[in-house]
């Protein structure tokens, strides 16, 4: 099944809904990054919520995700945007545990529990939106929740999940987002609240097989969804060769020189895809000749 978000209403438009399924992703960020199991969670649920923020943006809006909470995996670092595209990486990928005392993956462990939770916004105006919340869980699901009550004062519950396979390979990820709009009534609060009390974790229900649309579906009851749109999500990374090129004509001709002189080469690495560029001595003096264009 291919990855996709869905975006929808329930109770009647008191209650916003955003569930998606990431396993392709995750699992791209996975392989491009080596990331061990703890790891692949904790980058994972940052990426899943990160994706779903991204489908609450609009046309060229995008955002950052930047979570410090002093563990060793380091910071977790998320790009997304309005078109389903999103991208990640930790400081330390090859970061891993024994299970918690629940049995499941100790994101909380790696993740650190004192720091913070930083969202900045691009939505094209001069200043961007920064919002930060203190980590709460170090869980991350828990995290999100805060920040969107505290920051963005709208009451909100954030479920995401990844499960590893023995290989290290992604076997199921995938989340959701509900929100209540102002205004929701007492008896739909409960009966949500009821139900997410008795779900299954999202992560078992990606990996039996169930649908985003069947996700909010199991949150928010029978005949309470209506589904407003639907999106792809993927991996994608902005960095391209042509990039690093301008990147490097911008420091110079001086600075190319010194590099050509002192390395004979260069070599850019793209932290969010892992990517490695590499520039010849010929290439860069080409870049060094386009300086005095």
């Amino acid at each position: 099944m291919k990855d996709y978000l869905i975006k929808a209403l329930g109770y009647e438009g008191q209650v916003r809904a955003y569930a998606v399924s990431t396993t392709d992703t995750v699992g791209e960020a996975q392989r491009r990054h080596y990331t061990w199991p703890t790891a692949s969670a904790a980058l994972g649920r940052a990426m899943t919520a990160g994706v779903m923020m991204g489908g609450m943006l609009k046309g060229e809006e995008k955002l950052t995700i930047k979570i410090e909470g002093g563990g060793p995996i380091g910071s977790i670092l998320v790009d997304s945007n309005a078109k389903g595209e999103v991208r990640g990486y930790v400081t330390h990928p090859q970061t891993h545990f024994d299970l918690n005392e629940q049995g499941k993956l100790d994101v909380r462990k790696a993740v650190g529990t004192d720091g913070l939770l930083t969202v900045v916004k691009d939505i094209g105006l001069r200043d961007y939106f920064s919002g930060q919340v203190p980590l709460v869980s170090g869980e991350l699901g828990e995290d999100f929740t805060y920040y969107f009550v505290t920051s963005e004062q709208v009451p909100s519950s954030v479920g995401v999940g990844v499960l590893v396979n023995p290989d290290n390979s992604i076997l199921a990820a995938g989340g959701f987002i509900i929100q209540l709009m102002p205004g929701t009534s007492d008896d739909t609060i409960s009966k949500i609240e009821k139900r997410l009390s008795t779900i299954t974790p999202v992560s078992k229900m990606i990996q039996s097989g169930m649908t985003p649309e069947e996700i909010l579906t199991e949150i928010l009851g029978e005949g309470n969804v209506n589904i407003l749109e639907k999106m792809d999500v993927q991996f994608s990374c902005q960095c391209s060769r042509e990039r690093i090129a301008t990147a490097l004509i911008s420091l110079g001709q001086a600075e190319i020189r010194d590099i050509i002189e002192t390395d004979g080469q260069a070599e850019a690495h793209c932290h969010f895809c892992n990517q490695t560029y590499q520039f010849s001595k010929e290439e860069l003096e080409e870049l060094e000749a386009e300086t005095n264009k």
